[in-house]
């Protein structure tokens, strides 16, 4: 099939060779200099056109512009064009972590139009190129039938790993509360390996320990791989700084259990703990430490007092 892939960071650029190894052929857009010549480089057999009106131009009957950007205004505003330079029938569809409020409109606005639109959550990271992408997708049975080919490619099996889970939204909202679950994930297991690391009479080899739970044991899974990955790279991980970031999941997750009234501690803990994790130092702490020196005369440690 044809497709253009608009956006070529780290996912969209590995969406794309990947595809490219799968026989479609590929015609790419991005205003980044560098991502383009990056993705000129590592794929060959792939075009890149100047602009997004361009893919009208290239691209064949029904044409599939499929969008990899970062969500909020840049997808909006890629998203917005695209619909202007297609033609009904032609197919937008949204690959990145949309919110799904957002999703749903867009879909009735591109919709309208005469166009088609396919909401797809993708999990994969940077790993996708060749282990294949968890696909989640949003949109008409027509659409995605338009599609199927595509989605078969990216997954990492033509029969696992992605499906159609319901109407416009619906592909974005499942990803939404798979990244939540992944927070409440990492989460466990930093502080699993944290209270390991504290250990130290037993003289634990934390690498070793990830090793032997890859296998047989109940809390296996790819984010413990991971965790052997990364302590075999950096043992005490003494490269790295203890900041972590959120990109918008996890608080819409959150969002979703409050407008719901369902429960989620986990989840909500790990968004906060993430937001911990940025303060050099923190007011509440200072606060903390103020009350108990109050009430009780306990001793407080001065702003310059280095701890032992």
């Amino acid at each position: 099939m044809d497709l253009g892939m608009i956006g070529l960071g780290r996912m969209g650029a590995n969406m794309a060779l990947r595809l490219i190894r799968g026989g479609h052929r590929v015609v790419a857009y991005s205003p980044d200099t560098v991502h383009a010549a990056g993705f000129r480089a590592a794929a060959p057999g792939g075009k890149l056109a100047a602009s997004l009106g361009e893919l009208h131009d290239v691209l064949p009957r029904p044409r599939i512009g499929w969008v990899m950007v970062p969500s909020g205004d840049a997808t909006e505003q890629v998203i917005r064009e695209l619909s202007a330079a297609l033609e009904p029938g032609d197919l937008i569809v949204d690959g990145g972590n949309s919110n799904y409020h957002d999703t749903m409109r867009r879909a009735a606005e591109v919709t309208a139009k005469g166009l088609e639109f396919v909401d797809v959550g993708t999990s994969g990271g940077v790993w996708g190129l060749d282990g294949g992408y968890s696909l989640t997708v949003g949109g008409t049975a027509a659409a995605v039938a338009m599609l199927r080919p595509i989605l078969e490619t990216l997954a990492p099996d033509p029969g696992r790993g992605w499906g159609h889970v319901g109407t416009h939204g619906a592909g974005h909202f499942v990803k939404m509360v798979h990244n939540g679950i992944e927070y409440g994930m990492m989460q466990a297991l930093a502080e699993g390996f944290e209270i390991l690391s504290g250990k130290g009479e037993f003289g634990l080899d934390l690498r070793r320990i990830a090793e032997i739970w890859q296998d047989g044991s109940v809390i296996r899974c790819w984010l413990l791989d991971l965790v052997a990955r990364s302590l075999r790279e950096d043992p005490a991980l003494t490269g790295i700084r203890g900041w972590v970031a959120d990109s918008g999941e996890g608080r819409w997750t959150i969002q979703e259990a409050i407008d719901q009234d369902v429960p989620a501690p986990i989840i909500t803990l790990a968004l906060m703990m993430r937001f911990a994790s940025r303060q050099d130092e923190s007011f509440a702490a200072k606060l903390l430490a103020a009350l108990r020196h109050q009430f009780g005369g306990h001793e407080v440690q001065p702003a310059d007092h280095t701890p032992q």
